[in-house]
């Protein structure tokens, strides 16, 4: 299925469908260790399969659904038998829709929806991706539009689901005051992926809010998950991944482009996220040091 690796980059071919590719995969071939700036969707039909994603082994009954953001490391382990959907996706083609990118951001390092767990998002998730697989290999006339239309309505469930109000803000009786929430801190999340290679001061974010420095700070982490600093370096971190790939910068470089105010403080938090060094990357992806 990998068709060309380069180090552990896989670079990933649409062919004929500019944006999308669909495999309906039999082979028994594992897959060793790599990554792609595409986003990647598994759908074990026949069989178990199993994946390696941030150090974490996953095994994938029939009809769960296995979401894979770009840019993680993972490695594939098919059994003697089975199919499964394979889907890979350039994630741009979906960013400039509002809200997108912080949604997205939602799913690191992988997310599973499995029927036994989540029967409803799973019962609305799996006709989708079934109804675009088929979409994809027909011949039908508008055929790519249709399978865009139908790869956008999937992540629209999938992330009005991890943005549900009452689990965001389980708490909080008044549903204009949660939508209010929920805006503002969007509003927040796009100002941090734009500007997250420069300084930012909580104060800033606070103020876009609309709310106070630590009604901010709360509230963010129960909206995000994680501390708005978390969310911070995990976007200067992705930068950091593209320009690392560079042959013709230093790790100093990258580390200045990216946010970080000193070398050793990016190669600590670099480590930190990504288990390994910034030097260590480049070597796995086949970049040498400058």
């Amino acid at each position: 299925m990998i068709e060309s690796l380069n180090g552990a980059k896989e670079t990933v071919s649409y062919r004929d469908h500019p944006g999308i590719r669909i495999y309906l995969n039999q082979e028994a071939e594992d897959y060793p260790m790599h990554w792609h700036t595409a986003a990647e969707v598994i759908m074990p039909i026949e069989n178990n399969y199993s994946a390696v994603v941030d150090d974490t082994r996953i095994v994938l009954n029939p009809g769960d659904i296995l979401i894979i953001p770009p840019g993680e490391l993972h490695q594939l382990f098919a059994p003697e038998t089975g199919k499964r959907v394979i889907m890979q996706f350039d994630s741009t083609l979906l960013y400039p829709l509002n809200g997108f990118d912080s949604t997205f951001h939602l799913l690191r390092p992988y997310i599973i929806i499995a029927s036994h767990q989540d029967q409803e998002l799973h019962g609305a998730l799996k006709p989708l991706l079934l109804e675009l697989m088929d979409e994809y290999f027909s011949g039908s006339l508008l055929k790519e539009a249709s399978a865009y239309a139908m790869l956008i309505q999937f992540f629209v469930v999938l992330g009005r689901n991890y943005m549900h109000l009452e689990r965001r803000f389980p708490n909080r009786k008044s549903q204009k005051q949660q939508h209010k929430y929920i805006d503002k801190l969007l509003e927040v999340c796009n100002y941090i992926n734009e500007h997250c290679t420069e300084e930012i001061q909580v104060e800033r974010l606070a103020e876009l809010a609309g709310i106070s420095k630590f009604h901010f700070m709360r509230l963010f982490k129960q909206f995000m998950g994680i501390s708005y600093y978390t969310y911070l370096n995990q976007h200067r971190i992705m930068h950091a991944e593209k320009l690392l790939i560079d042959a013709n910068l230093s790790i100093m470089e990258v580390a200045m482009s990216s946010g970080f105010g000193s070398l050793p403080t990016f190669n600590r938090v670099f480590k930190n996220y990504k288990k390994c060094t910034p030097s260590e990357y480049k070597l796995l992806h086949g970049v040498h040091k400058v």
